[in-house]
């Protein structure tokens, strides 16, 4: 009897040595043992490059004087994840740099640090015969385009390309005035669009030459990412929201033409969207939006949501977005007790450091949810309801669900997981 107590003590011993080491090991975008079915990674090795473009003659919204905007080219870097050829013994490990701090704030100086994501550095693009669909994703108000790796990298491991914007003017490093970020969201997301697009032509000599379906575009937005994304899918900004910025801004019109009472905004609709995913968007609160400008949404979209968002607001903020996009088919996914920061990577140990400003760390974390928990239930819906309206997948078994998660009969989740949770839907009012 000795012996065996002995042995089970052992064994648990190295049980917990193997937990320890499981753990050490756990990366952000890494599968939990609770996460939902669709949150596991791809099949496709993972590369990742660094792309840089120029938006030439734009307002530059930062130097308006007397209501007038000069012109400037703007730069805009973006991080694409795609499907990869990894080498043979090559680890499939990318160390991010991303930084603390806030550009020029007191008391939060721009300090770089890293953190490992699983994806290759300048990996060979895998060649396949069907072209891989364009995943979009734009960041808050401040944020990074290294904002969301655990999404990015989990759908390009799944057969997309995957685009991260740095917005400029709207990143840690370079934050600047709020007015940039109201004109430029939109734009931003669109010139990127269209960059991409260039590089997928056959002549383009770039790695994405012939490889991408940008007919087959989703966007995912958070904060300013989902204004800006709403806007972009048909959402005209009220005249309240122009009143808003022209006061700003000494009465400059930048914002006029994204409009609903624009004759031009409805041209400029593009197509190639087929999804949006909005993640906490932010404006319904301050009158960006009002009933017409919301009726204008017609893209299918999946809002994502704390029911305590102190940031966009949730009654009057998104879910009254939700509410108001009667002719989009739309999901909202609610988690119960969140506050805003529904999209984020989880915050790593260098935002935990006695003395620093708490928002290194809240940028990252939520005060009730594992981030970690999120992020996977995060990859779970957006690849059921990406892999609908772009790859046509029959996935409609982890959307048709009842609203509440409690009670446990979420398909996808394990026993006992699918808790704390809402899932609403709503067709377009045609369809009703």
């Amino acid at each position: 009897m000795h012996k065996k107590v002995r042995l089970t003590a052992l064994s648990f011993v190295v049980l917990l040595s193997i937990y320890a080491n499981a753990q050490s090991e756990f990366l952000i975008g890494d599968a939990l043992p609770d996460a939902p079915i669709l949150s596991e990674r791809g099949d496709y090795g993972v590369g990742v490059q660094a792309l840089e473009f120029v938006n030439k003659n734009q307002p530059d919204i930062l130097n308006i004087a007397d209501g007038k905007a000069p012109i400037y080219d703007r730069k805009i870097t973006v991080e694409a994840w795609y499907p990869a050829t990894i080498p043979n013994g090559t680890k499939e490990i990318e160390e991010y740099t991303q930084v603390l701090g806030r550009n020029g704030t007191e008391g939060r100086p721009v300090v770089p640090f890293t953190f490992k994501g699983r994806a290759l550095r300048n990996a060979k693009i895998l060649q396949e015969s069907k072209k891989y669909p364009l995943v979009i994703l734009s960041h808050g108000y401040v944020g990074s385009r290294f904002l969301f790796t655990y999404l990015a990298e989990n759908l390009a491991s799944k057969g997309y390309v995957v685009v991260s914007i740095d917005h400029t003017d709207s990143t840690y490093k370079d934050a600047a005035n709020f007015t940039s970020t109201l004109v430029n969201r939109s734009l931003d997301q669109l010139f990127v669009l269209n960059e991409i697009d260039k590089l997928s032509q056959p002549e383009s000599g770039s790695f994405l030459s012939g490889m991408v379906d940008v007919s087959k575009t989703g966007l995912v937005g958070y904060s300013m990412g989902g204004y800006g994304g709403l806007n972009t899918c048909g959402a005209g900004y009220s005249e309240a929201a122009v009143g808003f910025y022209k006061s700003m801004t000494g009465g400059n019109t930048a914002l006029d033409e994204r409009t609903m009472s624009s004759k031009s905004y409805k041209k400029m609709m593009d197509s190639r969207i087929k999804a949006f995913v909005a993640m906490a968007p932010w404006g319904m609160t301050r009158g960006v939006w009002d009933d017409k400008g919301l009726a204008g949404l017609e893209v299918p979209t999946f809002f994502i949501a704390g029911s305590e968002d102190d940031i966009s607001g949730y009654e009057k903020g998104i879910k009254a977005i939700y509410q108001g996009a009667i002719n989009s088919d739309r999901y909202l996914l609610t988690y119960i007790n969140a506050r805003h920061n529904v999209a984020p990577n989880p915050p790593t140990v260098e935002t935990m450091q006695k003395g620093l400003n708490i928002d290194e760390y809240l940028r990252y974390a939520d005060s009730v949810w594992d981030m970690r928990r999120i992020n996977n239930v995060n990859q779970h819906f957006i690849t059921a309801f990406l892999g609908i309206h772009l790859r046509g997948e029959d996935n409609m078994e982890y959307l048709d669900l009842e609203p509440n998660a409690n009670t446990g009969n979420w398909k996808g989740f394990k026993p006992r997981t699918s808790v704390g949770m809402e899932l609403l839907h709503e067709t377009p009012i045609t369809q009703n």
